[in-house]
């Protein structure tokens, strides 16, 4: 079992930035792949991005390839979404996940609890 906490949400103007992390507790953090999820008030949950365990394979929404980028720190047990160019449809609570492989399959079954991010105008 993966214990997951998010963390570094909050307010920010449109063009800003802001860098999620998640820290990780339970299995080994280098042997799963990890994703970024989020979910806007009355929508589903929808993917964001997802890194395997190494970090050397990264995937992307469309919708934010490009201002996005996410990466890990396999010594600090910690993933991160590094959200550029922000615009107020990112706003949502961003919850991050852990796959249940080494590469990005899709099979998420460890979640956090979510983090805000309100993206003003």
């Amino acid at each position: 079992q993966v214990q997951l906490v998010e963390s570094g949400g909050g307010l920010v103007q449109a063009g800003g930035s802001l860098r999620l992390s998640c820290a990780a507790s339970g299995r080994t953090f280098s042997s799963y792949a990890m994703g970024w999820f989020r979910q806007a008030p009355g929508k589903e949950r929808e993917f964001v991005a997802a890194i395997s365990w190494s970090g050397g394979s990264t995937y992307y929404a469309d919708s934010v390839k490009g201002r996005f980028t996410i990466s890990r720190d396999n010594a600090k047990n910690t993933v991160y979404l590094q959200m550029n160019s922000l615009k107020p449809e990112d706003t949502a609570v961003y919850y991050c996940a852990a796959d249940g492989s080494y590469y990005y399959t899709g099979n998420f079954g460890s979640w956090g609890q979510g983090t805000q991010v309100t993206v003003s105008s």
